[in-house]
């Protein structure tokens, strides 16, 4: 895989496991999971509620942000769950939008929900993560039920250019170019988030290429004068951008956003970009993770993170191992 220096990949393959062992243990993990390995936590009651009141209370929102660990069964589990509770409830007004998938494969993935392309075209032609398989069912359930999913992310190829060589470096793109990510100038993480960023490691799986039992580094390589801050914001920036276009193109619908947790906890990065460009949409977050204590949380220690906090099993073994 090309390394992305502000987006390294956090996937490790285990030595001597192919890829379809993987696949085994993983849909094994998913299909033992229960009520029994997660709890959610409701910021605004102070208590322990039940996972169908967050879908309850969506009517009250536009935007569900669903922060994950991407390596969390429990988490995908529930992902697929809520996606599938929300068209349940609300039916064809629920549009996924996804971390995973880059704006310049929107129209890939247009053609494979109508069913004009394969799934191995698909595959290869929207660049899906080497752990598509943790967001197969969403989008499968979305094709069946003819919803629709944003692809709402900025190739790592214009967050690589930011960060070596500025804003300027975008604006000098082609106009088709431009379309791909925010529109320029777009705004840069300050206070809390900022230093947050600051001390970002890995949270990003690979890409899938040709070789994927390639490791990816455990570790963020040497920033250099590579500027972080710039390349950050404007994946965050995009997300935002990509779930405003959508609101403002189809009034009355609602969006669950699926991404890493870093992205939305705190209402920081992409929640507060998206201020900018819907300030009137109502979102609701929920953060997930895991907590060595459970099942006693300490609910304290998680609660400034978003609206819902969910705590999964740790015992449950993770769909790849960081």
């Amino acid at each position: 895989m090309k390394l992305s220096l502000i987006k390294p990949a956090a996937l490790k393959y285990f030595k001597g496991l192919t890829i379809s062992s993987l696949l085994v243990f993983s849909f094994q993990s998913v299909a033992q999971i229960t009520e029994k390995n997660y709890k959610v936590y409701s910021v605004k009651a102070g208590k322990e509620v039940a996972f169908n009141d967050i879908v309850e209370d969506m009517k009250n929102y536009d935007v569900l942000f669903f922060g994950e660990e991407h390596n969390d069964s429990v988490t995908h589990f529930l992902e697929n769950k809520m996606f599938e509770s929300l068209y349940g409830k609300y039916s064809n007004k629920v549009a996924l939008s996804m971390e995973m998938f880059d704006r310049d494969v929107q129209v890939v993935m247009n053609e494979y929900l109508k069913g004009d392309i394969r799934e191995k075209n698909f595959n290869k032609d929207a660049r899906v993560w080497s752990n598509y398989r943790d967001y197969k069912p969403m989008v499968e359930f979305a094709k069946k039920n003819q919803l629709d999913v944003v692809c709402a992310n900025a190739a790592s190829r214009y967050t690589n250019l930011v960060g070596r060589k500025g804003q300027k470096a975008l604006m000098a793109l082609p106009e088709d170019s431009k379309k791909y990510f925010a529109p320029l100038p777009y705004d840069t993480a300050t206070g809390k988030y900022y230093d947050k960023l600051m001390g970002l490691s890995n949270h990003e799986p690979a890409k899938a290429t040709k070789d994927t039992s390639k490791k990816a580094p455990s570790k963020m390589p040497s920033m250099g004068s590579y500027n972080l801050i710039l390349g950050q914001s404007l994946w965050d920036a995009t997300m935002a951008y990509s779930i405003s276009e959508y609101l403002k193109k189809n009034a009355g619908k609602m969006v669950m956003q699926v991404n890493g947790r870093f992205h939305s906890d705190e209402g920081f990065a992409v929640v507060t970009q998206l201020k900018k460009y819907s300030p009137k949409a109502k979102t609701l977050i929920i953060s997930t993770g895991k907590d060595e204590s459970y099942p006693n949380i300490d609910w304290s220690k998680h609660k400034d993170q978003g609206d819902y906090i969910i705590m999964t099993d740790p015992k449950v073994p993770t769909t790849y191992k960081d």
